[in-house]
């Protein structure tokens, strides 16, 4: 009893007695009203290795080799996902007609040229040219040929000799343009070989080089609800992006190519250097079709791919390149090193790669040849280390070794896909938002179509929906990497306070949070989730909540924590502007995204770590309930999503938060960066915003505030499919009340 007579929960801190944590032991305090804040933090940082600099497209990328078959199995799913998601193209997008138009022959001693252009998506044409055998018939060998920046008509001509002198180049004509000397070099080997425009060269006209490759400026007539293009926050939230553009281009690109009548589909290779080199690395790992790989310039450690065109958000959140290429094994798959970023390969990354195909039982399968005397390339020298694998692996038969031989250039007449019979297409801004707008609509039409109706389609939208969350918000921690250490303690004649971290091993993530113990436990927890942190159990007054005392009072033990960059992660206090956004001289939301989860999803993987960490406790806690409240909602949203049946009950306050509205609600806040708010998370509109999210919660039981009393018909769909809809409720409670109503229903009886 305080000396005002006081009994209740809230007047705690005049009788409590603190102890300390310290290296020497524990140290008793005497009490006074700060105690609470005293056990609260300890105004030291945390220890988070998650403070630390972004990853970055220059960083270092090892390539890790899992110590069995089975677990490269695995690994390898869940990283042929990501490229999907990242991609825009989980699940992929119908396959409309391709519409493919040939002409404009064109002969030259041992092999033929013709034009090609045709539709990718309804409007979106490919070009590129078509090489072909000469005097060859049936069905032959075939060669993908994505080139790479520079262009298919990529023309060294004014430094051809000094190319000759080094010995990069043999001839002036032909290795002029080395990369139409690859094709032609391989369709005098036998193979009908197809070298197509990336997004915005040659022939590729309908979004511009500047855009694709060079975007610098925001462009604020091309992000809003109604009208994007790429680039744009609209399209970070669906996933839309140029690598995404031209990885499904790639995989047309090889439909034509299988479909031609003179081409073995099951004998097809795939090979391009630099930008086409992602390319190759990229579709290697997605398609199964290609039999034999020449990835060049792309394969490394070390740099990634440094053009728009190249990175995507998620694409490579704890991956890189090396082991994105291994996933083409045990498959035929060589490379040469250079002086580039790719001059370490022989003994960071090749070795893995070896190790990789040796437990595969197929180290034969992958060759490095080192040429670091030669710069960035994919030159003469390296060309024929290609033609000679692809002889082997192919089967063609050709006496090694096989030598490139010259030919007449071909003239702007002859490589230029369109003319007067065959005019360009329409491009620019108006084209741009209405290819952005079609891949949208068939996004929502196959969302559509996933709506659970039945538990077989609640299985297929989980595996989907479910499935493409996982990867937005992954690398989430595991049950069994969450461990904790105790820092200072306070207790009271009612309950007792713990300061405590919760950290996981694999992230480096060193959470502060807070248990209240109360002295008669009921075996259940409540993980309170704030927009404010562990001081959101506290009122404007400094004391604690009346709905945190109703939960001890019926002895609810309850956690709370500081997650990333709340709290005690603040060295000011402030709470955070915006999330920490790579410095670059494209302000790329791909730069960061695509190398770092995003905030929120490192906010719901702490509230993961709680989760988990509850769980683990010497006494099992017969139920663990989560409580998302003052902007806290939508991260417990996605932590239940993720937990399952971790969780018994979620109340949770979206407070009517939707990811589609970031954009009017940074500029609510005077922000024209909303790539850069805290609750940015690239994808989430394109697999069905919060309600989503909700309804990957069906069957667990539901508590929904700040949705005017409507449970969203995506979440109440999931809840009838899976055959209670009673377990998902919405209160119309006021946003004042909104934390008494949630706390009164998690304390109401189960069942």
């Amino acid at each position: 009893m305080c000396a005002n007579g006081a009994s209740s929960l809230k007047s705690w801190p005049c009788v409590l007695t603190i102890v300390a944590s310290v290296v020497t032991g524990w140290v008793v305090g005497a009490p006074n009203d700060s105690d609470f804040l005293r056990v609260m933090s300890l105004g030291v940082i945390p220890e988070d290795r998650r403070l630390e600099p972004l990853q970055h497209l220059n960083g270092y990328f090892p390539f890790v080799v899992p110590e069995t078959p089975q677990l490269w199995k695995a690994r390898r799913a869940a990283l042929k996902r990501r490229i999907l998601v990242a991609s825009g193209l989980w699940p992929m997008p119908r396959k409309t007609e391709l519409n493919a138009v040939i002409h404009g022959r064109v002969e030259r001693p041992g092999f033929t040229v013709e034009k090609v252009y045709f539709e990718s998506y309804p409007g979106h044409f490919v070009t590129g040219l078509l090489f072909r055998p000469e005097g060859r018939t049936g069905r032959l060998p075939a060669v993908l040929s994505p080139h790479g920046h520079g262009g298919r008509l990529l023309d060294i001509s004014a430094r051809i000799r000094q190319e000759i002198v080094s010995g990069a180049e043999r001839f002036e004509a032909s290795g002029s343009f080395p990369k139409l000397a690859r094709c032609a070099q391989l369709a005098r080997m036998g193979c009908v070989t197809f070298i197509y425009d990336m997004v915005g060269y040659a022939d590729s006209v309908q979004i511009s080089r500047a855009v694709s490759h060079q975007q610098r400026d925001p462009r604020p007539e091309l992000d809003t609800p109604s009208r994007w293009g790429f680039f744009s926050t609209q399209a970070e939230l669906r996933l839309q992006s140029i690598f995404g553009l031209q990885t499904y281009n790639t995989i047309r690109a090889l439909d034509f190519l299988c479909s031609l009548p003179d081409v073995d589909p099951e004998r097809v290779a795939v090979t391009g250097g630099s930008g086409g080199g992602t390319q190759t690395i990229i579709l290697g790992a997605m398609d199964s079709r290609p039999i034999v790989s020449f990835p060049q310039g792309m394969v490394s450690t070390s740099m990634q791919g440094g053009c728009l065109c190249e990175n995507a958000s998620l694409l490579r959140v704890n991956a890189g390149n090396v082991e994105i290429a291994a996933m083409f094994g045990p498959k035929p798959m060589a490379m040469t090193a250079a002086d580039d970023w790719t001059r370490d390969m022989m003994t960071k990354g090749y070795p893995e790669l070896q190790r990789l195909y040796d437990m595969l039982g197929m180290k034969d399968n992958v060759f490095c040849k080192s040429l670091v005397h030669f710069p960035h390339n994919y030159n003469y020298v390296t060309r024929a280390v290609m033609y000679s694998w692809f002889n082997r692996h192919m089967n063609l038969g050709l006496q090694e070794p096989i030598v490139e031989e010259d030919f007449a250039r071909l003239t702007p007449q002859e490589y230029t896909v369109w003319n007067d019979e065959h005019p360009a297409p329409a491009g620019g801004p108006t084209y741009e938002a209405s290819l952005t707008k079609w891949i949208h609509n068939e996004s929502e039409r196959q969302l559509a179509e996933l709506t659970p109706r039945d538990k077989r389609s609640l299985a297929d939208f989980r595996s989907v929906v479910g499935g493409a969350f996982e990867v937005i918000l992954g690398d989430a921690p595991a049950s069994g990497d969450v461990k904790w250490a105790s820092m200072s303690r306070a207790s009271s004649e009612s309950y007792s306070v713990l300061r405590f971290f919760v950290r996981v091993g694999a992230s480096g993530a060193e959470v502060p949070a807070v248990w209240l113990q109360p002295k008669e436990w009921n075996r259940k927890v409540a993980i309170w989730v704030d927009g404010a942190g562990k001081s959101g159990l506290l009122d404007d007054s400094g004391v604690l909540r009346t709905e945190v005392e109703e939960l001890l009072a019926a002895g609810t033990r309850v956690i709370a924590a500081d997650l990333l960059f709340q709290g005690e992660y603040l060295a000011d206090g402030k709470p955070l502007a915006e999330a920490r956004f790579n410095s670059t001289r494209r302000p790329y939301a791909g730069y960061t995204f695509g190398y770092n989860p995003s905030l929120f999803a490192r906010r719901v993987h702490d509230v993961l770590a709680l989760i988990w960490w509850a769980r683990k406790g010497k006494v099992e806690p017969d139920r663990v309930d989560l409580l998302g409240v003052n902007g806290g909602g939508p991260w417990a949203a996605a932590a239940r999503a993720l937990a399952g049946a971790a969780v018994d009950r979620a109340a949770v306050d979206t407070g009517g938060f939707r990811f589609a509205n970031i954009q009017r609600l940074a500029a609510l806040r005077g922000q024209d960066r909303s790539c850069r708010d805290v609750n940015m998370l690239p994808g989430a509109l394109k697999y069905g915003d919060v309600p989503a999210l909700l309804a990957l919660s069906a069957p667990g039981e539901l508590w929904l505030g700040g949705e005017e009393g409507e449970v969203p018909p995506l979440t109440a769909a999931a809840y009838l499919a899976a055959g209670d809809r009673s377990a998902v409720q919405s209160s119309n409670a006021a946003a004042s009340a909104v934390r008494a109503a949630a706390v009164a229903w998690l304390l109401e009886p189960e069942g």
